[in-house]
């Protein structure tokens, strides 16, 4: 042995070491050290790192634990985690079951406790009660036979508790069922105050309801007699139009602009609702539609003073002497005097026109136009949007005028029309 030694080994140490130098020259014919070589491109500089075996091999090593850590944490959070799972729920079923046995065999000693103390009592007046009748033993024995044969179904509940799996004990099953017998109850009152309390508010909301659709209707039906009081001296200026309430009603209501505002969407109420809510929502539109019409209709005076010089109608012409159709009213006035608009609506004419002068033409919408002719100067020009009372223009004698005055003149798509009626107040 020790020739062996000498033989092939220089010392003791260098024959116990032989097998882990045996294995590290392994590792470096493995992984062998080699260098990198890094550029530092903004400076141009390079460095040399060298990479030792032992380095390589225990990066090496950490890589295959990773992988191995990660194969092993996926495996049991695939397969192990469902199982414990499973596990852990069969452990609750299980307690839940020892749980309700520990209940029902309580249960059952108590009632066999009771039982026993009655038999007890029965067997004694038995024995030392010394004047029964034949009826009181009967009773006393059929009571002792009620006893021993409810003893009995208490032996076979037992029995069946520790020998069935489905077993469900009866007095558990009472007890279940007076609990919730209990609380339905208690929720049924708790209902029966929460319905007594909703419709006692469903009636106020109810008597709510009627007070405010009565007031509004009132209110809606008064406006609109207000509002027809209004328009009526100009209904048979409307009429000799083709015109009619209905049919501006529902132009107002669909017209809108920046000066009179969106469009009015009319309510359709549900057909099987009480009538009087779709009355009320015919009788708001209504409403809606004459006060935008009153305001939409250039109604008013152009001018602060009404002295009317000449009418609409047929007339002698002041230069041919001829008769001629004068397509509006002539305002007297001094040069200078401020004309204002009568109603909110675009400019779409600012300037000379033949015959007429230096004119003014704003349409109100729904057809409706105004025009302001001879004037000295234009207040406004083309584009703007204008509301009652602005000064649209000043008074003059341009065009074929025999002297300052206005020219006004309302027209329906373009036509004119006796303004007479619009103009008086």
């Amino acid at each position: 042995m020790i020739n062996f030694i000498t033989r092939y080994f220089s010392s003791v140490w260098s024959l116990v070491t032989a097998p882990f130098r045996a294995v590290w020259r392994l590792i470096t014919r493995i992984f062998p050290p080699r260098e990198i070589t890094v550029m530092d491109t903004p400076r141009g500089n390079v460095y040399t790192y060298q990479q030792g075996s032992f380095w390589r091999f225990t990066r090496f090593c950490a890589k295959v634990g990773l992988v191995i850590w990660a194969t092993w944490s996926t495996y049991v959070f695939v397969y192990h985690r469902p199982m414990l799972q499973k596990r852990t729920q069969q452990l609750e079923e299980m307690r839940t079951t020892h749980d309700r046995h520990m209940a029902d065999l309580q249960t059952y000693l108590t009632k066999f406790n009771e039982l026993t103390r009655n038999l007890n009592v029965n067997d004694d007046k038995i024995l030392h009660a010394e004047k029964l009748t034949e009826k009181q033993k009967e009773e006393l024995l059929n009571t002792r036979l009620k006893t021993w044969g409810e003893m009995d179904f208490l032996r076979t509940r037992l029995t069946e508790m520790f020998t069935n799996a489905e077993y469900a004990p009866e007095y558990t099953k009472m007890a279940e069922l007076s609990a919730e017998y209990e609380i339905t109850r208690a929720e049924n009152e708790t209902l029966k105050k929460q319905s007594d309390q909703i419709a006692q508010g469903m009636q106020n909301i109810a008597d709510a309801d009627a007070q405010i659709v009565e007031t509004v209707t009132k209110m809606t039906n008064d406006n609109v007699d207000e509002l027809r009081k209004q328009i009526k001296r100009i209904n048979s200026t409307i009429t000799s139009l083709g015109l009619n309430e209905k049919i501006l009603v529902d132009k107002a209501n669909k017209y809108s602009s920046p000066a009179v505002g969106s469009a009015f969407n009319p309510m359709e109420m549900n057909k099987s609702l009480d009538p009087k809510y779709q009355k009320l929502a015919d009788g708001l539109e209504l409403w809606n539609g004459l006060n935008k019409l009153l305001h939409i209709l250039p109604m008013g005076a152009p001018v602060e003073s009404l002295r009317v010089t000449s009418n609409y109608g047929k007339r002698n012409d002041p230069f041919t002497g001829k008769p001629k159709q004068h397509r509006g009213i002539d305002f007297a006035g001094k040069i200078g005097t401020e004309l204002m608009a009568v109603a909110p609506g675009r400019v779409i004419s600012a300037g000379e026109r033949v015959g007429y002068g230096l004119t003014v033409e704003i349409d109100h919408g729904l057809g409706f136009s105004t025009l302001y002719a001879h004037l000295s100067r234009a207040m406004v020009a083309r584009g703007d949007w204008v509301r009652p009372g602005t000064v649209v223009g000043l008074g003059g004698s341009s065009g074929r005028s025999t002297g300052p005055h206005l020219h006004y003149e309302i027209r329906y798509k373009g036509t004119p029309f006796n303004p007479s009626k619009f103009v008086k107040e």
